[in-house]
């Protein structure tokens, strides 16, 4: 067991608006945010869950050299830091890291760069092609906009690379290598029409076109492939000591950290749900809890039909008695490597509100699949610790326990 870290601080871009309020509104009415995309106009799947009126001008003074998943890591870092009241005078630029989640390159620019390439104008290619593209941009641009000093890294574990951020922030703070790191997850596949390109290829995508906001359905039986998102969720994380030191609000606890590789299959999990099993047990242990002291599990939940089964599954057998579940894919598509940072962010807020919100699109319960799925309303319930999952391509496993403050 190890010393919790204390959650002062969330921004958040999501499909549902700008702020925790209007994700947290969006959720608990159950809707989708679902709709036709004009940047996909002509692929096989057109929709997708956009963030609404994001407006690059926000952090103009970076828009000219940088793709759209970095300027909404920027935003959200800098919403995180007011959230939390940390001001510049406020902590040592040192000792303040920082640890996004990224799933992908962004290729958003790429396509017209290759065209000049494959024309022979060699000079016409932009020099920032790279910088405004690779991984590692999330996490620089955020320190350069804030001037903090410390750790600063992006870590790439697919659709789990959210959560993971938030692991290792965790694991940062413990071996004292900072006070304070903002760690989250940001992205936009939908910002590219060759990532959402593969994805339809890879037959994960809902195809239901004709009534995008019903698209996506977590554990629903009729289920047919997930919705991609955007969006860009960061968090503060301090130690104990450091938070108690400045009097900040406390708004829940990350207390474990758990992570593993299935080793499986590329991108297949393993049937047995052996990695995911162990994630699982591991940041049960790091909390110093048991089992039957998770009060609520925010599951990966991707809609498809053979992960949702693996996912429920894994949890049937994990758990003698599983918690009520739910699952935030439904609302807001799945944000790749945003995605386990904005579940984690809906955990701390099901903590301080003492409510689940419910699955969106669920209406028809899969006969397969034994868990007790929060659907149709909101559910008032005693939690004080929250499970959430996240799973990824290449087997990457990474769960996280928040508890109530």
């Amino acid at each position: 067991m190890s010393e919790p870290v204390a959650v002062t601080g969330m921004g958040l871009l999501t499909p549902a608006g700008t702020g925790y309020e209007a994700m947290w509104d969006c959720l608990c009415r159950g809707r989708s945010t679902a709709a036709p995309d004009p940047a996909l106009k002509g692929m096989p799947v057109d929709f997708s869950c956009q963030v609404p009126g994001f407006d690059a001008a926000s952090v103009k003074t970076i828009a000219w050299r940088t793709n759209r998943f970095i300027q909404m890591a920027v935003v959200a870092a800098r919403m995180a830091m007011a959230d939390a009241a940390l001001a510049p005078n406020c902590f040592d630029q040192q000792r303040v890291g920082v640890v996004m989640g990224v799933g992908a390159a962004s290729m958003e620019h790429w396509p017209g760069e290759t065209e000049k390439l494959l024309q022979g104008r060699l000079r016409a290619i932009s020099p920032l092609s790279l910088p405004r593209s690779i991984p590692n941009m999330a996490a620089g641009e955020i320190a350069l906009d804030l001037g903090v000093t410390g750790p600063n890294l992006v870590v790439s574990t697919a659709c789990a690379s959210g959560a993971t951020a938030l692991g290792v922030a965790k694991d940062l703070l413990a071996a004292d290598r900072c006070d304070v790191v903002l760690a989250g997850g940001a992205e936009s596949p939908r910002a590219s029409e060759m990532v959402a390109l593969c994805f339809s290829r890879m037959s994960v995508l809902s195809r239901r076109c004709e009534d995008p906001l019903r698209a996506s359905r977590p554990f629903d039986a009729d289920r047919d492939g997930f919705v991609l998102g955007e969006g860009a969720a960061v968090m503060v994380l301090e130690k104990a000591a450091h938070a108690r030191a400045r009097t900040a609000a406390v708004r829940a606890w990350l207390s474990g950290y758990g992570a593993s590789a299935d080793a499986h299959h590329p991108t297949t999990p393993d049937p047995q749900g052996k990695g995911a099993t162990a994630a699982i047990g591991a940041a049960l242990t790091e909390a110093g809890l048991r089992h039957d002291d998770v009060d609520h599990i925010n599951a990966h939940g991707s809609s498809t039909d053979f992960n949702d089964l693996y996912e429920a599954a894994t949890l049937s057998r994990v758990f003698e008695h599983p918690p009520p579940v739910t699952a935030n894919k439904g609302s807001l598509g799945h944000g790749i490597g945003a995605a386990g940072a904005i579940e984690a962010a809906c955990s701390v807020l099901t903590l301080q509100h003492q409510l689940i919100p419910p699955v969106a699109n669920f209406s028809r319960p899969d006969p397969r699949i034994d868990l007790d799925i929060v659907a149709g309303v909101p559910r008032p319930h005693q939690v004080e610790a929250v499970l959430s999952n996240s799973f990824g391509f290449g087997g990457q496993n990474a769960a996280l326990v928040f508890t109530r403050a």
